[in-house]
């Protein structure tokens, strides 16, 4: 780890002001950022991937509260912690996709660490981009991208690009671009909401820049609309162990079922699958007004996945391709269970989240 100046910040104008100083363009790895939980971005300075030559530590920011909207949704804090916001009444209540996606990420020591404005901004878990003595475009642009050819079993089908090929890790993002929230930041030139669906951002050419968030905004919390889905809602993930594994594949889906039974205002995000949580807006329309059946449900998997693409070599071309069903069939099983009630493919939690309201 290289070293690095410290500031801890008192108020949000503290941090800000300590940041600006130090903000280099975005997707340089040398500037200044902040940390609160640190869960990704210290093992990335540990391994030297990432070299911020300072730290701004907002963990002492009033930002932690989660508390209802005026509109009749939720205000996540940015500083809330994953573990905080997956047991809180009101999101296992109203937003039981959320916790969910939660409780499927990482460890419940990391959940007991990890924030909610961190989850949004952690790396790609791509082994060239962690590995320092290959070449990778996310890492140090320009230098190439081997896993186009080479080791891409965990990496991207949809959105790539000549430049990169990786994959967003978090299951929490892929249940708020279902739910459709809003990012809300700050900067010394004030306050800005981003829609979720254009936080992050696929890799072009410029891999290295993961998010819209500029170098000196900060995150403060996260609205989610009124909507929540409580009753038609699941989130399945698909990865290689049972737990503290990255997904292959993960779904989100939610519905609401009209007095006929017939799906309305559908939503469907992917994640495991490109840079940034995946929706297909034609595929979501193909299910509007539609009964839930297998057989709708495969139209929209084959709509969704129709641009996929293999990437990588060992073992033969389409190192990944297998992904290319798997998500497929995902997407059907996972809507099943959101039209029957199960939250989970256990179906465990849902119930027990459903007995609570």
């Amino acid at each position: 780890m290289r070293a690095f100046d410290y500031a801890a910040a008192p108020d949000l104008d503290s941090a800000l002001s300590a940041i600006g100083v130090g903000a280099l363009p975005l997707g340089s790895s040398h500037s200044a950022r902040f940390v609160a939980g640190g869960t990704n971005l210290i093992d990335l300075m540990k391994e030297d991937v990432m070299q911020p030559w300072r730290l701004v530590d907002i963990s002492r920011l009033p930002l932690a509260a989660i508390e209802e909207t005026p509109e009749g949704g939720l205000r996540l804090g940015a500083l809330a912690r994953n573990a905080d916001t997956a047991k809180h009444p009101l999101v296992r209540q109203r937003y039981p996709l959320l916790s969910a996606a939660i409780l499927a990420g990482a460890s419940p020591q990391l959940r007991n660490m990890a924030t909610n404005g961190g989850n949004l901004l952690q790396r790609t878990r791509c082994y060239y981009f962690y590995d320092v003595g290959v070449p990778c475009n996310k890492r140090a642009p320009g230098s190439g991208c081997p896993a186009r050819t080479g080791l891409a079993r965990q990496l991207a089908i949809l959105g790539a690009s000549q430049a990169c090929i990786a994959t967003h890790p978090s299951d929490m993002c892929v249940a708020l671009a279902a739910l459709e929230a809003r990012v809300h930041v700050r900067s010394p030139r004030g306050n800005r909401a981003i829609a979720f669906a254009d936080f992050h951002r696929l890799p072009g050419d410029q891999p290295q820049v993961d998010a819209t968030l500029e170098p000196d905004e900060l995150i403060t919390h996260i609205e989610l609309p009124a909507r929540g889905y409580a009753r038609h809602c699941a989130y399945l993930k698909v990865r290689e162990r049972a737990s503290y594994a990255f997904a292959l594949v993960s779904v989100a889906a939610a519905f609401e079922l009209d007095g006929e039974g017939r799906m309305r205002h559908v939503r469907l995000a992917l994640g495991g699958v490109a840079h940034k949580p995946w929706r297909d807006l034609e595929a979501e329309a193909l299910l509007e007004g539609q009964a839930p059946q297998a057989e709708t449900f495969e139209r929209a998997a084959e709509q969704l996945l129709a641009p996929a693409q293999a990437y990588g070599s060992p073992g033969g071309p389409g190192h990944n391709g297998f992904k290319i069903p798997l998500a497929r069939r995902a997407i059907v099983r996972t809507l099943e269970m959101a039209r029957d009630g199960e939250l989970t493919n256990t179906g465990e939690l849902g119930a027990g989240i459903f007995q609570e309201q």
